[in-house]
Formats: structure tokens, sequence, C-alpha cells
């Protein structure tokens, strides 16, 4: 009987296949190929973007920050009748770090991302890495939630700079091949290829714009260079990359970078929307205890006295599930719907109270910190222009000039506001906020004295840098 039982199990175990079996298919999918890639075709992707692709170096001043002072410092201000700062733990320039941009225009419009340039009082431009020109930027505007930045470059005379052409993100099809471009740990003009692996990846942390997913690779340094595609177009901007993994980097998509390019352009920045409250989500467990089930929304947690929400009629542990008609899940998309509202302009709010749904109109302000770096963009001094084509310009401070630029309250000696690039001025090493103590081993109390005593060629000046003296030599043209 023993001997039988396995018998059948054995049998069983091999018994052909039924009808009823699934019968997997065999046939591969129809594709409809184009024309196969050229051999060539990276190596004229590169030829033709390269040039455009620009390395970004960023520097933050020492800023004046109050300590003790060195009694050393009498003795100098003795010696050289001219008041002096008090030297701080970091007095020499802090470089910050390097990035990507890439050049848009003839005129030297160049876009990169914000975090590459956030912070920075000097921003240095390198059109290829053994170049010796060194072009100062200028920000034109930025935007810290959808990360990018516009700099500006000044071509020298004659001279006519590559740039990028922008394509579209709108028909970009996963699967399609991509090369990133840029400047990965410094090292120049680097470029990786890959595909698109994904397209509308909402990573709200990183960026309120739903971002491309690329396997090509993008490393520290690759931040605000283009994503372009096969034919050479730029479809985006590399923006991060995902670290714990590899072949997973993102790129902010072009066609959403066009539409706030003429906003930074012309304003500076993209004004946001504020309403005057701390938020917080509303987690499972705290709607379960509600009894509001699946409902999500953000908390209020605390408000301004003063800002919309608060005069609104909004209340400390209010719900908001929706904002000028977006659903409000959480907190991040509440804060995307206040900044992305009209500001000066009612919004309407459902909110929940004591578990009741009630509505509320709330006006949007404009966020405070945007009308502060507005108002310090927008703040620029007029001083007199040096003669003879020198390439600077100075000015008797003021205490509005004195406040902003840490200069001792005392100091009467004028300050160099400007300096022209690639002027005599500049190779001679001039600086802005230099103080001029004397010309030609003249001493000068003020602008007037500072123009008198300048001539055709050789020029030397003593100046106060910090709490350094140090002498400027500068030759007219």
């Amino acid at each position: 009987m023993k001997k039988f039982l396995v018998l059948l199990l054995a049998v069983s175990m091999v018994a052909p296949v039924t009808e009823a079996q699934t019968v997997l298919p065999k046939d591969a999918p129809k594709l409809k190929l184009s024309d196969p890639l050229p051999g060539n075709l990276f190596v004229e992707l590169a030829k033709a973007v390269n040039p455009a692709v620009v390395n970004i170096s960023t520097t933050a001043l020492p800023k004046n920050m109050p300590g003790r002072r060195d009694p050393m410092l009498d003795m100098l201000e003795q010696l050289y009748g001219f008041r002096m700062q008090q030297p701080q733990q970091q007095q020499r320039p802090q470089q910050m770090g390097l990035g990507t941009g890439f050049i848009i225009r003839e005129d030297g419009l160049i876009i990169t991302n914000n975090h590459v340039i956030a912070g920075a009082d000097v921003i240095n431009v390198q059109l290829s890495e053994k170049s010796k020109d060194v072009y100062e930027a200028t920000l034109i505007g930025s935007d810290e939630r959808t990360d990018i930045a516009l700099i500006k470059i000044t071509p020298k005379a004659g001279e006519k700079l590559p740039y990028a052409v922008l394509g579209s993100s709108k028909d970009v099809e996963v699967g399609e091949w991509v090369a990133a471009f840029g400047n990965p740990f410094g090292h120049g003009h680097s470029m990786t290829k890959g595909i698109v692996s994904s397209k509308g990846r909402d990573i709200t942390e990183i960026n309120k714009i739903p971002l491309i997913q690329t396997d090509a690779s993008i490393n520290p340094g690759n931040s605000g260079g283009p994503l372009v595609n096969t034919k050479g177009q730029v479809i985006g901007v590399n923006s991060a990359i995902d670290a714990r993994a590899q072949g997973i980097g993102f790129a902010i998509p072009i066609d959403e970078v066009k539409s706030i390019l003429p906003i930074l352009e012309t304003k500076g920045r993209i004004a946001r929307g504020y309403i005057g409250a701390a938020l917080g989500d509303l987690d499972p467990d705290a709607a379960e205890y509600l009894g509001l089930g699946d409902v999500r929304g953000a908390v209020i947690t605390n408000m301004d006295p003063k800002g919309p929400a608060f005069k609104s009629g909004m209340k400390t542990y209010d719900i908001v599930t929706e904002f000028n008609g977006k659903t409000i899940r959480n907190s991040l998309d509440l804060m995307d719907a206040v900044a992305d509202s009209p500001i000066g302009k009612p919004a309407k709010a459902k909110v929940i109270r004591n578990n009741k749904e009630m509505s509320l109109s709330v006006s949007v302000a404009e966020r405070a910190e945007d009308k502060r770096i507005v108002k310090a963009q927008a703040k620029t001094y007029e001083g007199q222009k040096a003669p003879f084509n020198l390439g600077f310009s100075v000015m008797d401070p003021t205490p509005e000039l004195r406040t902003e630029w840490g200069l001792p309250s005392d100091m009467k000696q004028p300050v160099v506001i400007e300096t022209e690039r690639s002027s005599a001025a500049s190779r001679g090493g001039l600086r802005v906020g230099d103080v001029v103590l004397d010309v030609n081993k003249k001493p000068v109390d003020n602008t007037k004295d500072v123009l008198k005593h300048l001539k055709k060629g050789d020029n030397t000046l003593r100046i106060a840098r910090n709490t350094r003296i140090q002498i400027i030599n500068i030759t007219a043209n």
C-alpha cells in the first residue's frame, strides 16, 4: 500500500500540462522605432553644448561682528591717522562652493540653481576650466522655492558668448536619451549620458515643481547645469540627487523655468504669499481621535496676531482642508497654496473647527523677508567717477552707508563704491568697500581730494581694507 501511494505522488508531479494552465506569451511587444542613434551623437552634443556651460564659484565676504577691541589698534590708529576696525576670527573671504550654469543669451545671461549662489557676496564665472579669464557675475534674480537663479556676466568688447538653446519638457518621454553637463567636484565640462527614468516626480521637500528623474550621473557641482535631449536642446536644469542610491538624479523641467524667467529678470524674485501662521500636519491617529476618518489637512499651531490668518478669524488648531481652490492634505500643500496665491487679494479657505466645516476669506500678504530682499537689492549708491578711465567710483560716507557696510561712525575718508569689470582699478586689485587714505602720497579727506590727486599714467593709492593698510597701483590707459 505504501508503495502505491509513493507511485501516485510521483506520477502527479510529472503530469502533463493541461489546457487550464496559463500559457505565457512569447511574442515581443511591437515597437515603433525610429532610426538608430548615430555613433557620434554624444560627441556632437558635447561640441554643441559644452561651450555654453560655465563654472560658477561663490565667495562670502567676512561680516563685521561686535567683539572686544584690540588695544594694539590704538597705536596703529595714531600711526596712520585712521580709525581701524576690530579684526575678526575670520577676515578672509570664505570660499562657499562650486556649481554650474549655462549661458542662454549672447549678452551673458546665465541660468543656475538658487542653492548654488545663495548667500554669496561674490559670484565668479569661468567659461572653461583652464581659462584665466574670470568674470564677476551680477545676481539678476532668484527664487528659493523653485531653486532657480539668473546671473549675468558682461562680455568683453567684441566678444560673442556661446549660448544653449532652450527646448521643451512637455513632450519628454520616459526612456528618452539625455545628457547632463556640469562641473562635478570641480571637474570642468564633464558630460554624462543616460535616459529619462521618470517624469513628474513630486518631491515637495526639494522643489514645488514636479521633477524629471534621470539615471545620467549627477554629482555635487553639477547643480545648475543643463540636461539636454538628443537634439541638443535644454529640457531641464540639473538640481538634486538621491544620496541613498546611484543613478537617481533630478532636473527641473525647462518649461517651468521658462515661465518664471521674465519675472526673475524684471523683478528679481517671485513674490510669495504669506498668512502669518505656523503649521503642523494632521496625522492618522489625530484624525481618528477627532472622528474625522480619512480627512487630512494642515493644522494651525500658532499665528501672528497682526497677520492675515488671525485677522480672517482663523483660530489655533483649525484644520485647513482647502485654500484658494486647492485641496490641502498637509502643511506643505498649504505652504505652496499660500505662496502661489495672488498677493493683496482674498483667498477662500475651508477649515474644520470642532468637527464642523466652515469657510473663511483670507487676504494674502507678501512675505516680509521678500520685501527686505527687494529693498536690499534695489539699494544703490551714486558716487564720483574717477578720471582718466581708471574704472572706479568713490563717495563720502553717509550714516546709511556706515550702517549698511559696518564702517566706523567717525570715519570721514571716501569709500570705493564701484569698480568696473576689467578696468585698470579692477586689474590693480581695488575693491568695493576699500577706504582711500591717500592718493599719490597726498592725504585725502573727501571725494574731491581723490579726484584732484589722480593723474594720467601710474597712480598709487593707500587704502584700508578691514584691518589692513594696503598699497594699490593703478595705471591709467
